[in-house]
């Protein structure tokens, strides 16, 4: 692995870990997302990030089960990754792989060029994912700062 490896810790913000957030869809989620990383860096086009997810959700949903997405995208002119880590205050229906409703996102946005860094954070987030004890304490969390803590805790 080169120093520049990409890693969760350093591309999740605590300004973009937000914590049961009320969204009533899979749009309404993935609109809030583009909402929140507009606002953080308003150069990044809320309708362009919002787009691109969506044309990636209708490749295939992001829903990779057990009440989880990994919504991802490219974007033009992004020189960094961004990610978006949010637990929702009820569960949507993601079109997930075991059609279970979704209740914790992590969304990746990367720059257009980025393939071999998109395709280890993805495989990164899955496998933290796939441990259902790390989840339920995420799933736990009452706020934004305990759940940025879990989330970029070593050791998982």
């Amino acid at each position: 692995m080169s120093d520049t490896s990409l890693t969760i810790d350093n591309i999740l913000a605590p300004e973009l870990t937000l914590c049961r957030v009320a969204a009533s869809s899979k749009k309404r989620a993935l609109e809030f997302i583009a909402e929140q990383i507009n606002q953080q860096d308003n150069t990044l086009s809320e309708t362009q990030i919002f787009n691109n997810l969506i044309a990636r959700e209708r490749l295939g949903s992001t829903g990779i089960g057990q009440g989880i997405a990994i919504p991802h995208c490219r974007l033009e002119g992004l020189d960094h990754v961004v990610g978006v880590l949010m637990t929702l205050e009820e569960s949507v229906d993601f079109d997930a792989i075991d059609n279970q409703p979704v209740d914790l996102i992590f969304a990746l946005i990367v720059p257009k060029e980025a393939t071999s860094e998109h395709l280890e954070l993805l495989s990164q987030l899955a496998e933290k994912f796939n441990e259902r004890s790390f989840c339920d304490r995420l799933r736990q969390c009452q706020d934004a700062r305990t759940l940025y803590e879990r989330m970029t805790a070593t050791g998982g």
